[in-house]
């Protein structure tokens, strides 16, 4: 890995829908009230793929396999200047949607289609625009 990184974040589609949650309402938190993607940010030497993993087994209960990710891009950090993040889009199974158990982190998850995730007004706008190159690249 050249460039150093500090997360990252994730659509996973499941069939024409993708796993959201809604961020916590706490005053000072990024974001607050608005529609998120899997991930976070990176805990110590982790890979981009190993951050995505363990965010999103604590989030969600899922645990994703490397080939469930069908793009992956860096972006630079909205939050840390000289650091990249990494956007990855992926694909869940029945079995792991069947498994999923929430999270202590944001009020509530759910499934939405990828165009009303780029209407929605309440959506972390960088991730809208992170899900439009995704389907730019003809992937989505």
């Amino acid at each position: 890995m050249s460039a150093p990184f500090c997360g990252a974040k994730a659509v996973l589609f499941y069939q024409d829908s993708l796993l959201v949650y809604l961020r916590d309402d706490k005053p000072g938190l990024p974001f607050a009230a608005c529609w998120d993607f899997p991930g976070g940010g990176r805990e110590g030497q982790e890979s981009p793929f190993s951050c995505l993993q363990r965010e999103t087994q604590e989030e969600f209960g899922i645990l994703l396999q490397p080939a469930q990710i069908l793009w992956q891009r860096s972006y630079p950090s909205w939050h840390q200047p000289g650091v990249v993040s990494f956007f990855m889009a992926g694909q869940l199974n029945a079995n792991q949607v069947q498994a999923i158990r929430f999270g202590d982190e944001g009020q509530c998850w759910g499934w939405m289609s990828a165009a009303d995730y780029l209407a929605q007004t309440a959506a972390v706008p960088y991730l809208q625009q992170r899900l439009r190159d995704f389907q730019v690249a003809g992937q989505g």
